[in-house]
C-alpha cells in the first residue's frame, strides 16, 4: 500500500509541478515583483505537502516560528530530501534559493525556476563559486529578499552529514545578516532518490538567529553543524522521529 500510494503521489506532483511551472513563466510576462510573485511557489510548496499528508499520510509540524527575524536573512537548512525543497518555499519568507546551476536546465521547471533570481552554481567552481555566492548573495540580501542555503550541498541519507559548505556562513559575516539554522526528519520518511514515501510527521524545527557580526566565518559554521545535527538527532531519537 505505501508502494502504490507513493507511485500516486509522484505521478501528482509531477503533474502539479508542471502547472505550477506554467503559471510561474506566465506570471514573469506581468508587471509583477519577485515578492509578488513568490505566492505560485509557496502554493506549489503548500499544495504538494498536503498532498504528501492526504496520499501518504506524510503530515509536519513546525516549531519555532518566533525565531524568524523580520529583517531580510540566511537560512542554513538541512538537505536530506526533496520534501525540504518544498518547505523551503512557505517556512521561510521570500527568499532566493542557492543551488547548482544545472536545475536551470530543467524543461519548465528550470525555466521556471530562473525567473526568480536563484544564486545558481557550478559546484565544482570551487572558491570562485564561493565568490559567486557571496556577491550575489550581497545584493539579494540588499533588495529584501532571504537567502536559503543547503551547505551540505546535496541532500544526505539519513543520519549522514559531511562537511558544510562555507559560503552562507561567508556571506552572512561579510553582510551582517541573520544566520537562522533549520533542522528537521524528513529524509526518514523520504529517503533522497528514493520512491517511497512512508507515513508518519516530519518535525521542522527553525533554531534561533545569529548574530554573525564579529565571528569568524568557519567558527560561525561549525556553531551551525553542530545545532542542526544535534536537533535532527534529537529529533529522531523521540517516538515518531523516524518510521517504525
Amino acid at each position: 500500500m505505501v508502494f502504490l500510494r507513493s507511485i500516486v503521489f509522484t505521478v501528482l506532483m509531477i503533474l502539479v509541478t508542471a502547472g505550477f511551472a506554467i503559471a510561474v513563466l506566465v506570471s514573469a510576462l506581468m508587471p509583477l515583483t519577485i515578492e509578488q510573485r513568490y505566492v505560485i511557489p509557496r502554493h506549489w510548496g503548500l499544495t504538494l505537502t498536503w498532498l504528501a499528508g492526504k496520499v501518504c499520510g506524510l503530515s509536519y509540524v513546525i516549531e519555532g516560528q518566533e525565531n524568524l527575524p523580520r529583517v531580510p536573512f540566511i537560512s542554513l537548512w538541512k538537505h536530506s530530501s526533496a520534501w525540504d525543497t518544498m518547505a523551503q518555499m512557505f517556512v521561510v519568507p521570500p527568499a532566493s534559493w542557492l543551488l547548482k546551476r544545472e536545475v536551470t536546465w530543467i524543461p519548465l521547471v528550470g525555466w521556471a525556476v530562473t525567473t526568480y533570481k536563484p544564486i545558481s552554481i557550478n559546484r565544482s567552481a570551487g572558491h570562485s563559486a564561493v565568490n559567486q555566492v557571496v556577491s550575489q548573495g550581497r545584493e539579494r540580501l540588499a533588495s529584501g529578499m532571504g537567502v536559503i542555503v543547503y551547505p551540505e550541498g546535496t541532500r544526505m541519507p539519513p543520519g549522514q552529514t559531511r562537511k558544510y559548505g562555507i559560503s552562507g556562513a561567508l556571506l552572512a559575516t561579510q553582510t551582517g545578516a541573520p544566520v537562522v539554522p533549520i533542522a528537521h526528519n524528513s529524509g526518514y520518511f523520504w529517503r533522497r532518490r528514493g520512491m517511497l514515501k512512508k507515513p508518519g510527521v516530519i518535525r521542522v524545527v527553525i533554531g534561533p538567529p545569529i548574530d554573525p557580526k564579529g565571528m569568524d566565518p568557519r567558527a560561525l559554521n561549525e556553531q551551525v553543524h553542530r545545532w542542526i545535527e544535534a536537533k535532527v538527532a534529537e529529533i529522531v531519537a523521540q517516538p515518531g522521529g523516524k518510521p517504525d
